[in-house]
């Protein structure tokens, strides 16, 4: 989180106060570092520089148009998973021939709008599908690249909800139906089976899922090499770490020590598709304290503007962000354990929540936390990826606008809701 930090008592976004910020476009509120978003991006692309590399940001993890204008114009190529995201990416700028498209249900509309844009390649995820592909571009007169998505059936440690690479998860095809596909290559004649592709879910704090599903692809890529299909493209899909809670994370040069001896061996060209490294911790969620308020049981509620609609990754996945108040007279700790909670002088155990009528509407449960009050700011950090882009009109409440700072300047990039928004397109 390099790019927010606190001078003094005050946070922080590069060379901008956030209280600057918010002074001029309220609460709630995305806020993004430019040079944040671009250091990570370098990072990765100094870390894989020793082989062909193509880097596609995932669209689904950030889609607004300036953070993907960001990307595009550093060559960045683009993962999408929906006709929508391609659209996304080809309207700020993207390259289609640097676009690789993803996800379990591609509708024939999205197929034929991919294919009329030339995208780099198809990831396919079942028999179904390529059958699809192929009718589809034989009709349009194409040819285009196709990637195997294989679910090696790996665990990657992550939360259940965000593990792809499993037996049971709905993602990918199998080994033995791969071997299948790669034998029957010649029914689909119309496409260019040359990749294979394989992503294990997000986020991965250890190499070893990796080295393990790409010891496993090894084998295939001989034997469709066997079968004369010459396999020029290996796709790792992303899902590397960043830190929620301070303490160091394993970083891309970790990742590519152990992933490119692999890729070598392969004889192929990369392709990885990150999207939480390049954005999360570039971005954090401002909101306001609304109330402060404890129960005679003493338990105490800081309740704030922000809800579960503006950022949904605490309620559904438990997940832990780092929160701390914009203006604080304590220093916020290095690093923050969610199983052991440090209460100092000027602090108070409380549980952070949002307005909206649910109860897993909730940041931060019994967190250490300076004594605020009303009107007060909250930081919550590592907000960038899977923020915004997951937000809802839950209780018609108006989505949160988005901010890029670059430097000691910001603009909005996307405007706050209103209500007459949130009914735009209804009819009486």
């Amino acid at each position: 989180m390099d790019a927010f930090e606190y001078r003094g008592k005050t946070l922080f976004c590069e060379d901008v106060r956030i209280d600057d910020i918010i002074s001029q476009v309220g609460t709630p509120a995305y806020i993004y570092s430019k040079n944040a978003i671009l250091a990570q991006y370098h990072e990765l692309e100094i870390a894989f520089q020793d082989v062909d590399t193509t880097i596609c940001f995932s669209v689904k993890s950030n889609s607004n148009l300036s953070i993907c204008k960001i990307l595009a114009e550093e060559g960045s190529g683009f993962d999408v998973v929906s006709g929508g995201e391609l659209f996304r990416a080809i309207k700020a700028g993207g390259d289609p021939s640097r676009v690789v498209f993803a996800g379990v249900g591609k509708m024939d509309r999205e197929i034929k709008y991919a294919l009329e844009n030339d995208i780099f390649m198809f990831n396919v995820e079942s028999v179904a599908e390529l059958e699809h592909i192929n009718k589809l571009a034989e009709e349009a007169d194409k040819t285009p690249r196709v990637a195997l998505r294989i679910n090696p059936d790996i665990d990657a440690n992550t939360h259940a909800k965000t593990t792809t690479g499993k037996k049971e998860n709905k993602f990918g095809i199998d080994l033995s139906e791969a071997e299948k596909i790669i034998k029957q290559s010649a029914r689909y004649s119309n496409v260019d089976l040359c990749g294979l592709h394989v992503h294990l879910g997000s986020p991965i704090y250890t190499v070893d899922p990796y080295v393990r599903a790409l010891r496993k692809i090894l084998a295939l890529i001989q034997n469709c090499r066997n079968e004369g299909l010459d396999i020029e493209y290996i796709n790792i899909g992303g899902g590397y770490c960043i830190s929620y809670t301070g303490e160091k994370v394993i970083r891309p040069k970790d990742y590519a020590s152990k992933i490119l001896p692999l890729v070598k061996e392969m004889q192929c060209n990369l392709i990885m598709e990150p999207g939480r490294f390049i954005i999360g911790n570039s971005g954090v969620l401002i909101s306001q304290v609304i109330y402060t308020k404890e129960t005679i049981h003493g338990k105490k509620f800081v309740i704030c503007d922000a809800a579960m609609n503006d950022l949904i990754r605490p309620a559904l996945y438990d997940a832990f962000h780092r929160i701390w108040p914009v203006n604080a007279s304590i220093k916020m700790p290095e690093v923050e354990n969610p199983d052991k909670t440090m209460v100092k002088k000027g602090m108070e155990l409380v549980d952070i929540v949002g307005p909206v009528c649910e109860s897993s509407d909730t940041f931060a449960t019994y967190r250490a936390l300076p004594k605020v009050k009303e009107g007060d700011l909250l930081a919550i950090f590592s907000a960038g990826a899977y923020g915004f882009t997951m937000s809802s009109s839950y209780n018609s409440r108006p989505r949160a606008c988005e901010v890029l700072v670059d430097g000691d300047q910001f603009r909005i990039i996307r405007k706050r809701e209103t209500y007459e928004d949130l009914v735009r397109g209804e009819d009486l």
